[in-house]
């Protein structure tokens, strides 16, 4: 059943069917051929039960916390300022695109929404002022996979929605990893740039007195991370109403920036239910696809399967690591996440494994999926701001950046409490 499940979801993404659509023809698959239930009786209560949850009402907020950002044009005087304090370094604005991606990610929670923001700001600047192109496109492509890292992550939320993981300790977790992989990420671009000065631009300064004064711009960012953020943290709010108070701040500050118009208003709202409808139709059909799975005894069947292996645990977190790679080049990452959690995080809590960890581990291995093709989403959405040049170039400059994430990935197996010593402490 394991083979014929995945090749099935891959036949049905090859004829480019919504994720959405495919998870639901799965299960109705399932049910027919391999279930001896009518499971198909319990439709109805299954899209209730997995849509039911005020933990999900956080979703459309932040999905419009990001688009008010975008379209508010705060996203475009903070890439200015960060270029003129970062335009030095050797790779210039290059920086200037992983350090908006990192500000943007403490805002916006959604890794695609953060690619296209420091896309459709950046790319004009690349031909003008000299960049190659694939390091200057991957460079983008891979900051923008913090968005579901730094917190707030909508990915985080549905991970613990998913797996009943308290949302405030995996905010915690992610924020370490998450800025190391920002800071990795710049010194991986700055090595580069210094072996091949070609692949950086030219190289420009600002006085102190721009720089100084580039810093007002900054700080709408980081009081509404404080808000969102601290609000959680300091018991005032839950991740909805944190996002919700997100959202009227962020339409405060546009407004204050003469960002606000009716037809700006249309935009993020039409924007949002689109996202959001996208999101929940990959949620309902996944939880009904597991549904049907563990009626048909796939969890048994696939933790059968590696119990058969004679693994240690840390033998089998490999495999399992394994698998997300693999399946991270084929599936699109929310559907990979909604797909398989129910099934494999208990086998990794059961070995001993901590929940919030794997979270973390499960999320670089998402990122990683982002940008790794054919399916990669920040990959398309980079080159379709290019509105020129090759896609493999895109592929090609997020190379350096996968390294960085294997990398994280080890640490992180290595060294847990790299993921866990916030949420432990506080």
């Amino acid at each position: 059943m394991i083979y014929a499940v995945t090749a099935s979801l891959l036949g049905f993404l090859a004829l480019s069917i919504p994720v959405g659509i495919v998870l639901f023809l799965l299960g109705f698959g399932v049910d027919q051929f391999f279930s001896p239930f009518p499971l198909i009786r319990g439709l109805g209560q299954v899209v209730w039960s997995s849509s039911n949850s005020s933990t999900l009402i956080a979703i459309p907020f932040f999905v419009l916390l990001g688009e008010i950002l975008v379209r508010g044009g705060i996203a475009e005087r903070t890439y200015e300022a960060l270029d003129k304090w970062f335009s030095w370094l050797p790779g210039g604005l290059i920086h200037a695109n992983i350090g908006t991606a990192t500000m943007f990610s403490a805002t916006s929670g959604s890794s695609v929404a953060t690619a296209a923001t420091v896309a459709t700001v950046a790319m004009p600047q690349a031909e003008k002022l000299g960049y190659d192109p694939r390091l200057f496109s991957g460079a983008i492509a891979a900051g923008g996979t913090l968005g579901i890292m730094i917190p707030p992550s909508i990915n985080l939320i549905v991970y613990g929605f998913l797996t009943e993981t308290s949302i405030p300790r995996l905010f915690l977790a992610g924020l370490v990893p998450g800025l190391m992989m920002a800071v990795a990420f710049m010194v991986m671009t700055a090595i580069l740039c210094k072996i091949k000065p070609t692949l950086g631009g030219s190289s420009r300064s600002f006085s102190w007195d721009e720089r100084f004064a580039s810093l007002r711009h900054l700080v709408p960012i980081v009081v509404l991370f404080l808000v969102v953020i601290g609000s959680i943290y300091a018991g005032w709010a839950t991740p909805t109403e944190s996002a919700a108070v997100g959202v009227a701040i962020a339409f405060l500050i546009a407004a204050f920036n003469r960002g606000v118009s009716k037809e700006m208003i249309h935009t993020c709202l039409q924007g949002t239910v689109r996202i959001t409808a996208m999101i929940m139709l990959v949620i309902i059909g996944a939880y009904f696809l597991n549904f049907s799975l563990t009626a048909a005894g796939l969890g048994r069947e696939l933790k059968e399967m590696l119990v058969g292996l004679d693994l240690s645990p840390m033998g089998t977190l490999m495999v399992i690591i394994g698998l997300y790679i693999v399946l991270g080049f084929f599936i699109e990452t929310l559907s990979l996440m909604v797909a398989t959690i129910p099934i494999v995080v208990p086998i990794m809590t059961g070995m001993g494994f901590d929940k919030v960890w794997f979270g973390i581990l499960l999320i670089v291995l998402i990122e990683m999926a982002l940008i790794t093709p054919p399916v990669g989403l920040n990959l398309y959405v980079v080159q379709s701001a290019r509105k020129a040049g090759r896609l493999s170039e895109v592929m090609v400059g997020t190379l350096p950046f996968v390294l960085v994430m294997v990398a994280m990935i080890a640490l992180l197996v290595a060294v847990p409490s790299v993921a866990l010593f916030l949420p432990d402490y506080f």
